[in-house]
C-alpha cells in the first residue's frame, strides 16, 4: 500500500490535516459514508479501468455509475475493469483503497462531472480504511486529472 507516499503528496500540497484514518472499513461507498457521517454522494469512488494505453483512474460520485455509451463514445472502447488481484501491481493500491494519489507513472486520472454535485468531496486514501477531504478544486490540482462525462447519476437509477 501507498499510503506513505499518499500522506506526503497531501503534506507536500499542504493538505496533510485533511487525512482521516477510520478504525473501521471504509472500503466501499456505503461505509466510507457512515465513517465519515455524510451522505453517499460525497464519497468520490475511483474506478480503475484497462485502457488501451494502459490503466487508469475514473473519480467519479460516489452514487454515479458508469455510463456504457458515454464511456465508449469517450474512449473509443468497451469499459474494462481492472481485477481487484491486479490493482495493486497496476495502479498501486489495493481493493477498496483505489485512490487517484500516488499512482505508478503514467496512470492518468479523469474526473467525472458527477462529481460537480458535491464539495467538498472524499476520495480514499491508498487503504481500504481511510480518506482524504478535498475541494473539486483541490482534488483536480493534486490529481492532474482531465474532467469527462461518462457516468449516468442517481436521478437515472444507478
Amino acid at each position: 500500500m501507498r499510503v506513505t507516499e499518499v500522506r506526503e503528496q497531501l503534506a507536500a500540497n499542504g493538505l496533510a490535516d485533511r487525512y482521516r484514518e477510520f478504525a473501521t472499513s471504509s472500503a466501499t461507498v456505503e461505509l466510507a459514508a457512515q465513517a465519515l457521517g455524510c451522505e453517499p454522494g460525497r464519497i468520490a469512488k475511483s474506478l480503475s479501468v484497462m485502457l488501451k494505453e494502459g490503466p487508469a483512474i475514473i473519480v467519479v460520485m460516489g452514487t454515479a455509475r458508469l455510463d456504457n455509451r458515454k464511456f465508449k463514445d469517450c474512449f473509443r472502447q468497451k469499459a474494462a475493469f481492472i481485477p481487484g488481484d491486479e490493482l495493486p501491481a497496476r495502479v498501486g493500491h489495493p481493493q477498496g483503497g483505489v485512490c487517484p494519489f500516488a499512482l505508478p507513472a503514467g496512470v492518468p486520472v479523469y474526473l467525472d462531472e458527477s462529481l460537480r454535485a458535491f464539495d467538498p468531496v472524499y476520495p480514499a486514501a491508498g487503504a481500504p480504511n481511510n480518506a482524504v477531504e478535498l475541494h473539486l478544486d483541490e482534488l483536480e490540482r493534486l490529481t492532474g486529472g482531465q474532467w469527462i462525462d461518462v457516468c449516468k447519476g442517481p436521478e437515472a437509477g444507478a
